[in-house]
């Protein structure tokens, strides 16, 4: 899987210029969860889609942004969480069990 570790609230003005061309994946995860490194090691096996940046926000070390990215989408903060961007909305996300790369490929393919 190729992160773009996202460590600069900056960075998401990137992400809504990038989500006007193709959708963009944010995963959020939280260093100190067994459910979220489970979460994100059962995405990691099952993503396939190279051509998608995905950005990867380790929470312990840059909560702030996590703030920042629920005000800017309208999304409530959760951990782990996984969110699509296109367009510069956030069209879709999901929580803990129910993240799937399943789910998310019809918002990647819109």
């Amino acid at each position: 899987m190729n992160w773009i570790p996202l460590t600069d609230e900056k960075q998401l003005a990137e992400i809504v210029e990038t989500s006007q061309e193709k959708p963009v994946v944010i995963f959020k995860h939280s260093t100190r969860c067994s459910i979220s490194s489970t979460a994100l090691n059962r995405f990691e096996r099952a993503w396939d889609s190279e051509n998608t940046p995905a950005y990867y926000l380790d929470l312990i070390a840059y909560r702030p942004i996590s703030g920042q990215i629920a005000e800017q989408f309208a999304v409530e903060h959760q951990s782990p969480q996984v969110l699509v961007i296109d367009k510069g909305a956030c069209p879709y996300s999901a929580t803990h069990w129910d993240i799937s790369v399943d789910e998310i490929k019809p918002y990647l393919n819109a």
